[in-house]
């Protein structure tokens, strides 16, 4: 049998413990946050789309749902299904837009193998009842990486921009840019 001072040092620890797990917050890197009614991720790595709430330090999504009516606050947001069928086991996140309402309205998604096309794309769709069918997302989803700043997304990025801008008659400088998504200072530029 336990010394009764072993069992007590051991119930204190416990406790100890315990309570540090739940007044510590939870370090946990989430990196994306599932919107309904269709399941895409939205990146709360963002600072443009997803800013940090000053009361609580989580980032939180700019938007919480995202449809075919969704108005974006800012734009080009950038949404992801990690399993579409549509990139040929390539999941690629889109870049999405309002559709100006002088042409419609309605959410529009940027994507390098069909360009700019309404969201959300036919997949997502019940083809009898055009009821949303939200994506299977896979287990720890909210852990997944964040999209890389590099060459190829700030390519993919300038080129849905200007598609956008030269389709709408809008202004590139009013998109957001690869700097402003990632949130990284853009390079200074010594005054002449």
């Amino acid at each position: 049998m336990m010394d009764r001072k072993v069992c007590h040092v051991l119930l204190i620890m416990i406790f100890v413990i315990l309570m540090g797990m739940m007044l510590i917050p939870h370090a946990r890197a989430d990196n994306w946050v599932a919107l309904p009614p269709y399941n895409v991720l939205w990146p709360l790595w963002s600072p443009a789309l997803s800013p940090v709430d000053p009361l609580t330090g989580i980032a939180t999504p700019l938007v919480t749902a995202l449809t075919r009516n969704t108005v974006l606050p800012v734009q080009p947001a950038l949404i992801w299904d990690p399993a579409s069928p549509e990139a040929n086991n390539a999941p690629l996140p889109w870049l999405a837009y309002n559709t100006p309402a002088a042409f419609g309205s309605g959410l529009l998604i940027w994507d390098q193998f069909y360009g700019l096309r309404p969201f959300p794309p036919d997949y997502m769709l019940d083809p009898f009842t055009s009821a949303p069918l939200p994506i299977p997302l896979p287990l720890s989803y909210w852990l997944l990486k964040p999209i890389e700043n590099d060459h190829i997304w700030a390519y993919e990025l300038q080129l849905g921009n200007v598609v956008y801008a030269a389709a709408f008659g809008v202004s590139p400088l009013s998109l957001l840019s690869a700097q402003q998504l990632w949130g990284i200072p853009a390079l200074a530029l010594p005054i002449l």
